[in-house]
């Protein structure tokens, strides 16, 4: 497939569409200006909000869109370009330090700041590290968004919407109408005098898969700008409810598929190299259940929107029911597993992915503790993957996709296996490690996810997920941020605070770097670029959302409180 290109000239004329290799989009003056609009004012309902409401009701009677912004957060930019805050002291230095770095790294289409770089390295080439990518930039919206500076995200969210719509083709095969692209980049041609917008679908990536992730988080920063701005005219414009109808047409569709989960390629959701995530992985099933809810707040109630709905809300149902059931693990469900007998063959097989109990890892049972649960990595057919994944427990708990019994136990399992899950810098992206013959059946010998490094055991300051091209891995935003946010929602600030501590000690020190290797995060990662934006918004989120806890609402949903718990409460949620 062939990149997408937006040609405009810089002194504001549209440039007549020629095709680069395939595709092009031409976007002119009156198309911009149309798309990027000042909100209009609107009133706030200080009603229940939307997504408070039960998805029983919201399958028969949708509340208007407004209704969601009782809550939003709206924040004032200071004269230090630093949140408004409540205290008297200073920033903390590496705070000063961080947003300096931030607005480094702003990249700008015709004069107009349009998302931030993945990362200013000037010791290495830059690959596609210069590129734009939707999930990198969701912790710098946050950033921007907390910090009363909402504008660079509309225009974010307003250029990759154009980017979607355009054909988009690997070899001779069309992708779907509604996949959003991984990256773009802006070429400037000082000699033709105009600028250019170039999208990435996944045609450079590693093995060459299409994002699934980054529909999902388009979606719920959408929500975020709502929620944060407490404007709805945004998500009403008809090409956001397009947009998003696109997308939630691709993970609706009906096929042969017998799970409510996605079904995903090795490579296409946090890792984009051979790392045994293939089949149903945790972080995109808790993406699309958020990104569900979120679609549910913002889409319209009209015709088309009242149809969607209940096709959301039926689709998260069931796929509620199928995480809990067979993706929670805890102290009785893995004695559960120990025990199971195999080859059922009823509707009332317990055993019901036939999988085997000698297949069950010897690390499981001393990682696991008497107070404490996760959601595991995968399930599928006679296959259950039971590392512990960072970035979909921590979603898993801000969707409310954990019951409140499954998030506390989360923390718990967080808090008594602290020295493995953060170590020294926070955090790991998954554990355990694999190694040995493991690791060269499972990653193909990859000499870079080697144990205790990068996506096999390596701890990440920032949060990777999707796909990215050649010799990078997308990340989107710092674990450090979505832990503090699911801290923050369990009533565990404390957590959070002793992982930012950490971070604070060696983050600027050591130039922001992209990750970090060894069993406890003692060393900089042998491939780990420096300055890397994702590492240094995830940490300014996650500082300014301690300050001040009512951004949370940005990226939190509340439980569905009419909703009948689907599992009774277990001993690893007792006290």
């Amino acid at each position: 497939m062939s990149p997408v290109i937006m040609d405009v000239y810089s002194n504001g004329s549209a440039k007549n569409p020629e095709r680069v290799s395939h595709n092009i989009v031409q976007i002119d003056d009156s198309d911009f200006l149309r798309l990027s609009d000042r909100p209009r004012p609107i009133s706030i309902e200080r009603n229940r909000s939307f997504e408070e409401k039960s998805i029983n009701e919201l399958s028969s009677t949708l509340s208007p869109l407004h209704f969601v912004d009782h809550a939003f957060s709206p924040t004032v930019r200071s004269s230090l370009n630093t949140p408004r805050s409540n205290h008297c002291f200073a920033p903390h230095p590496v705070f000063t330090d961080a947003w300096q770095a931030l607005r480094r790294s702003l990249v700008y289409f015709r004069r107009q700041p349009v998302g931030t770089v993945a990362a200013i390295d000037h010791s290495s080439d830059e690959l596609n590290y210069d590129q734009v990518f939707l999930r990198d930039f969701v912790p710098s919206a946050l950033a921007f968004l907390m910090n009363g500076e909402p504008e660079i995200v509309k225009n974010f969210i307003l250029k990759t919407l154009r980017l979607q719509s355009w054909e988009k083709k690997v070899d001779q095969f069309k992708l779907g109408e509604g996949v959003m692209p991984a990256s773009f980049k802006v070429f400037h041609d000082p000699v033709r005098n105009y600028e250019t917008l170039i999208a990435d679908f996944g045609e450079s990536a590693i093995g060459r898969v299409t994002p699934v992730d980054s529909g999902f988080w388009w979606i719920i920063l959408l929500r975020a700008y709502t929620k944060s701005t407490g404007d709805s005219s945004l998500a009403e414009k008809p090409e956001c409810q397009r947009g998003m109808r696109l997308i939630l047409s691709l993970c609706l569709s009906e096929g042969f598929d017998t799970f409510p989960t996605l079904l995903c390629a090795d490579g296409c959701c946090m890792i984009d190299r051979r790392m045994g995530v293939y089949g149903y992985p945790i972080e995109i099933q808790a993406l699309f259940f958020m990104a569900l809810r979120c679609a549910l707040v913002l889409l319209k109630q009209d015709d088309e929107g009242k149809e969607l709905a209940e096709r959301i809300a039926k689709r998260l149902h069931a796929l509620s029911y199928h995480m809990q059931s067979y993706f929670w693990l805890d102290m009785k469900r893995l004695n559960d597993i120990y025990r199971y007998k195999t080859e059922e063959y009823s509707h009332t097989a317990v055993n019901k992915f036939n999988v085997m109990p000698d297949s069950l890892p010897d690390w499981v049972f001393d990682f696991m503790p008497s107070r404490g649960g996760y959601f595991i990595g995968n399930v599928s057919p006679a296959k259950m993957d039971f590392r512990w994944f960072c970035l979909g427990n921590c979603v898993a708990i801000l969707s409310s996709l954990a019951n409140p019994e499954q998030s506390s136990a989360i923390m718990d399992l967080i808090e008594s296996r602290w020295e493995e899950l953060v170590g020294e810098m926070p955090l790991k992206i998954c554990y355990p490690t694999l190694e040995g013959h493991e690791w060269r059946i499972v990653t193909g010998c990859d000499p870079k996810n080697t144990r205790w490094s990068y996506h096999n055991g390596g701890s990440w300051p920032e949060l990777k997920i999707g796909v990215d091209g050649p010799n990078h891995v997308n990340t989107l935003g710092v674990l450090i941020w979505l832990l503090t946010a699911a801290c923050i929602k369990t009533g565990r600030p404390q957590i959070a605070r002793r992982a930012i501590e950490l971070a604070e000690s060696r983050l600027s020190k050591d130039n922001w770097p992209e990750y970090y290797d060894g069993k406890l995060g003692r060393y900089i990662g042998k491939q780990a670029r420096k300055f890397q934006t994702w590492s240094i918004a995830g940490y300014l989120v996650a500082k300014m959302m301690l300050e001040d806890p009512s951004h949370l609402g940005m990226i939190s949903l509340e439980e569905d409180k009419q909703r009948k718990p689907l599992l009774k409460r277990s001993l690893s949620c007792s006290h």
